[in-house]
């Protein structure tokens, strides 16, 4: 993306977040804000989606080491490929199932508390209502 385009891009996101925080002002619309990283580190419901995950891993890593000394080399690779892609799509589910929950909490926070916008953190500078210990809590 050249250097005009990510200008003018700056300058339109700039633009909608101004008149989003003027409709605050206004009594227009109410911003929440998320702090995902917060919600992905504190929330009990993300933490137990990783310790799934880790569980799986631990399991399909302690049978590619039980069966290792009784097959190849060549079969052993396939073994660990294969369980790398059940890994993987096991993440990709768990990955999922933490999107939807997030955003369905998010859904029932921001009805609740009447918001008409809600941004992550790292995009506001200032002002909006933290929404984030409510989202986890709807979270469990």
């Amino acid at each position: 993306m050249n250097k005009q385009v990510r200008v003018a891009l700056v300058m339109v996101l700039v633009f909608v977040a101004g008149l989003a925080l003027a409709g605050c002002n206004a009594g227009q619309a109410t911003v929440g804000v998320l702090d995902v990283n917060k919600v992905m580190s504190d929330s009990p419901k993300v933490k137990g989606f990783q310790d799934q995950l880790n569980a799986k891993g631990k399991e399909l890593s302690d049978q590619l080491e039980k069966d290792k000394p009784s097959i190849s080399a060549e079969e052993f690779q396939k073994r660990q490929e294969a369980a790398y892609g059940e890994f993987l799509k096991t993440k990709q589910d768990l990955e999922s199932q933490i999107d939807t929950t997030i955003k369905q909490a998010i859904e029932q926070v921001s009805k609740d508390k009447k918001l008409s916008v809600v941004l992550y953190k790292n995009s506001v500078a200032q002002g909006g209502t933290d929404i984030t210990d409510a989202v986890i809590q709807k979270m469990q």
